[in-house]
């Protein structure tokens, strides 16, 4: 098939995959060729991304996620026909007959038809407040009807449903159900105990689970009231999203008399071909190895395999591998190659911690050799590595185990991304082999994921594979011997390591002026909160005043945490846990005057949610006239510094971890750093302040206290390292203050002292060395920098409540400061009932 005239390309469908292969033939088409390739699209809209379709309902617009502009189509010399989908196809004259009449002929006919919303013949299922979740307009209608709603569900517990879930908790109804037919979320991807975990911490977000229901009608008149279930109980409901699968859209294709499968999808060859060989099926409507493809990466490829054929290529569409990684309402779920393989035919590994909402299972052959798949929930940070040893067939470490667990000394097993083979496919979306990206970092100077973007579309589709390709830059540049700086943004060539030595040494106090001595353009994202958290690292002064308001992350702009629904929780700092009653009868007053939820926190704290932004500084008065100041617990400082009661109480303990736990709190509040860090002190070897889980923490013994640094209770565990044992208070002190500020002065932005610790050069040696042996000669001047950061603090809250031009900020409408943004309610999480019950 290499056409040497005009060839007319059809293509019927203007989703992802239908735009995509119109991409791919554009690319392939040798210039001489002349293609005339014209799409009908049945939306309004151009081809958009369908992917992401929830972040539609976080701010991003219609224009944020179109795959393409308009005048892409014209530059391309694309006729595009929108709103107008095609209702015949004439084989014999080889023309298709659109729904405003429109005759177009055809040499080759693409049917990217897509699928629909599968809606279960339920008796009601008519009913106004009854809505699907497939396109922009149907977001649109749920958005509108939403205003008007209060308690919310959705039909069908998997990935689509829950995205829908997540759509309900995010236009703020004040409740949120999510109904599954099987006894777990999720069946097809995994497994029961990766399942519950799910559960739990979509529990937590608000979600109201209801598994093993078979929905059988739903009530009301002429408006949806509830939903009837077999079991005879009810569910109050005024609005259902249903999301209990798909169809292919294969009608267009039964009519024109194209074989179809009895359950549904066109079938195709493997060139993707139909019945008749001029015309072809990509995407969810076709179906090939006997199975409907419901990802976008293999519809990719389809497109691929179709543009080959056209263009006169040879390329064949093998059985595609499903695995997957996607972040569920902030929850990481991946899963890849066969993650339900049981004994004897596997050896399967699993790790689980209920208490902070992680499961991670994999498959191993039964000789240990290979992987052959598995799941993760709750932190999925080695899924791309994972997907490349399965996929490659790579041969497993002798602890498999360290895969998911990490290795002795916490470095990820094995040799990284350079161990894969130059075929392994690090962007499935695209196709994109590790030896194209590596040539085009190597030939072609390609060295930033921008510039990969472009050349190679690499990470253009859901963007999992980002990870590894920063990885594999800094990779193939190692080995060509070049040094890689890490640096800030496209408006800073420096490191955040010499951005900080340069502010330092020219005594610069403010984003303009740093921009004006070392950057370039207008700033961004990137690097305005990073230069922002530079300054306070240094100078420790308001974080609000001299223009510096406007280039904090979002929290640290309202010095509060935005919550979801955009209200505020208020975190008084309590040092070491130890608090009045005087001071816990202000919080419950505070609490009941301003309808404020309250909890205690893991870092022996009391959180006040559900403030309004008006009322922070009122808040703050009161707080603040008992003797709390600001906890921090919105900037990337000293968290809490966690303490047990030991000498003063326990039996066991054999020091006064509490006095010292208070000191050291009140010591670094305030402490701004890359991210936040958090310490623990207990007095004995008990542990009972899980100080080894700390960014620093410290253990009473019979001589004096053990100093361990490093350490991170997070998403990934693990335990800190030893630094220093059986020193006094004051040499623990000392060297605390040279760990922190060498942390501060070298780390990059937004990294924990537990991956700062583990990518360390020389790591834990070279850490003692630095900061207990002086080899650097620098522990005078970390110790004096971390002297002035302390002098320096003073509480954020109280200068707000003070200053009157700050107290301005703190208001929902500038013309109308007195009045309060009515959408904003706060809901308990629990009702009494369900309290009791819990207990």
């Amino acid at each position: 098939m290499n056409p040497q005239t005009e060839v007319r390309v059809v293509v019927i469908g203007n989703g992802m995959v239908g735009y995509k292969f119109c991409e791919k033939l554009l690319a392939k088409a040798k210039k001489e060729s002349a293609f005339r390739l014209t799409v009908f699209g049945e939306e309004s809209r151009v081809a958009y991304d369908r992917v992401h379709l929830s972040e539609y309902f976080a701010g991003k617009t219609a224009a944020d996620l179109s795959m393409a502009p308009l005048n892409w189509y014209q530059e391309n010399g694309i006729e595009l026909y929108l709103s107008d989908p095609v209702v015949d196809i004439d084989r014999e004259r080889k023309q298709v007959r659109s729904h405003h009449g429109l005759v177009v002929p055809y040499d080759y006919l693409v049917l990217a038809t897509g699928s629909g919303a599968f809606v279960p013949p339920l008796e009601g299922v008519e009913k106004d407040g009854v809505f699907v979740y497939r396109t922009l307009e149907d977001l649109d209608l749920i958005q509108s009807y939403a205003r008007k709603a209060k308690k919310g569900a959705v039909l069908g517990g998997g990935l689509l449903g829950l995205e829908a879930a997540k759509a309900l908790l995010d236009l703020g109804l004040a409740e949120a159900h999510v109904v599954e037919f099987a006894p777990r979320l999720m069946p097809r991807q995994i497994d029961e105990a990766g399942s519950g975990i799910l559960q739990r911490k979509l529990s937590s977000l608000g979600l109201q689970i209801h598994l093993s229901k078979s929905t059988q009608c739903l009530l009301g008149a002429e408006t949806i009231e509830g939903m009837q279930f077999a079991d005879g109980s009810v569910l109050d409901v005024d609005m259902l999203i249903i999301s209990a699968g798909i169809r292919p859209r294969d009608e267009l294709a039964k009519v024109a008399g194209l074989e179809t499968h009895p359950r549904g999808g066109i079938l195709v060859n493997n060139y993707l071909q139909t019945s008749d060989t001029s015309i072809f099926a990509i995407g969810e409507c076709a179906l090939v190895h006997q199975m409907i493809y419901g990802l976008v990466a293999p519809g990719y490829e389809m497109a691929d395999v179709v543009a080959s054929q056209i263009v006169g290529e040879s390329k064949e569409f093998k059985p595609f591998d499903l695995s997957t990684k996607l972040k569920l309402i902030g929850v990481d779920v991946a899963s890849f190659g066969n993650p339900f393989a049981q004994e004897p035919d596997c050896q399967t590994i699993a790790y689980e911690n209920k208490a902070k909402g992680i499961y991670k299972r994999i498959n191993v052959s039964s000789d240990g050799k290979t992987l052959l798949g598995g799941i993760l929930v709750g932190e999925a940070e080695q899924y791309n590595m994972l997907l490349q040893t399965c996929k490659n067939q790579t041969v497993l470490p002798p602890n498999p185990e360290d895969l998911i667990l990490g290795s002795r000394g916490g470095e990820e097993a094995g040799a990284g991304v350079m161990s894969l083979p130059d075929d392994a496919l690090i962007c499935s979306c695209e196709a994109i082999t590790k030896a194209q990206l590596c040539h085009e970092i190597s030939e072609n100077g390609q060295t930033t994921v921008d510039a990969l973007k472009k050349s190679t579309k690499a990470c253009t589709g859901c963007g999992g594979c980002t990870p590894m390709v920063k990885d594999l830059i800094q990779a193939v540049q190692k080995q060509q011997g070049v040094y890689v700086r890490n640096i800030i943004c496209e408006h800073f060539d420096y490191t955040r390591q010499e951005l900080l030595d340069l502010i330092r040494i020219n005594k610069l106090k403010t984003y303009n002026s740093v921009l004006d001595h070392f950057g370039r353009g207008h700033g961004c994202e990137t690097c305005k909160p990073l230069v922002a958290s530079v300054l306070a690292s240094l100078w420790n002064e308001n974080v609000l005043e001299q223009g510096r308001a406007v280039i904090q992350d979002s929290n640290d702009r309202f010095l509060a945490n935005i919550q979801k629904g955009g209200s505020y929780s208020v975190v008084p700092r309590i040092p070491g846990g130890e608090i009045t009653p005087d001071k816990l009868i202000v919080i419950g007053q505070v609490a009941k005057r301003y309808n404020l939820y309250t909890k205690i926190t893991g870092g022996q704290r009391i959180d006040l949610f559900g403030a309004h932004v008006g009322d922070l500084p009122y808040i703050w008065e009161e707080l603040i006239a008992a003797g709390f100041e600001s906890g921090h617990a919105y900037g990337k400082a000293l968290r809490t510094v966690k303490s047990c009661v030991g000498s003063t109480w326990c039996r066991f303990g054999v020091q006064d971890s509490v006095s010292f736990a208070i000191e050291l709190e009140e010591r670094y509040k305030g402490v701004r750093a890359p991210h936040k860090f958090k310490s623990g002190v207990s007095g004995c070897i008990r542990e009972c302040a899980e100080a080894q889980s700390k960014d620093f923490g410290i253990i009473a013994t019979e001589k004096g206290w053990n100093l361990y640094v490093g350490g991170n209770g997070g998403s990934k565990p693990q335990h800190a390292q030893l630094l220093a044992a059986d020193v006094d208070k004051e040499t623990c002190i000392r060297l605390i203050d040279r760990f922190l500020m060498f942390y501060i002065k070298t780390a990059d932005p937004l990294t924990r002292t537990a991956t700062w610790l583990n990518k360390l050069e020389g790591g834990m040696s070279y850490l003692k060395a630095v900061v207990v042996d002086d080899v650097l000669g620098i522990v005078a001047d970390l110790e004096a920098e971390m002297q002035q950061l302390i002098q320096m603090y003073q509480c954020e809250w109280k200068e707000v409540v003070e200053n009157p031009e700050l107290r301005k900020r703190f208001t929902h409408f500038v013309n109308a400061p007195e009045h309060k943004d009515p959408t904003l309610e706060f809901t308990p999480l629990r009702t009494q009932i369900q309290a009791k019950e819990w207990k």
